[in-house]
């Protein structure tokens, strides 16, 4: 899965797939319009070198309910697990990190 950054709008793509989670916004989308769309949309924050997005999972969740199979909370639960061990989610588990790739 990933989230599509728009002026305004973020789009989840392909949320059965947990292993591409990132980020894609427009190579002329400023930092500030990215943190803007991040924050007003409630996807999270984004980190202050402006190449992630501290994604919330709740907001994954609202995002995928009624696009996904019954394991897909399995395969997320996988997801958070394998992100935990490499650094890239919050303490509190509430936000994971996406890289964000402009296009």
């Amino acid at each position: 899965m990933y989230f599509r950054i728009t002026p305004g709008d973020v789009e989840l793509v392909d949320p059965a797939d947990v292993r591409a989670f990132h980020v894609t916004a427009p190579a002329d989308l400023s930092a500030e319009q990215l943190a803007d769309t991040v924050r007003s949309t409630g996807l999270g924050e984004v980190t202050d070198d402006g190449d992630h997005v501290l994604v919330r999972v709740d907001t994954v969740r609202g995002l995928a309910a009624g696009r996904v199979g019954p394991g897909w909370e399995d395969d997320l639960a996988g997801m958070l697990g394998y992100a935990r061990g490499k650094g890239w989610l919050s303490d509190d588990g509430e936000s994971v990190r996406a890289h964000v790739e402009r296009t």
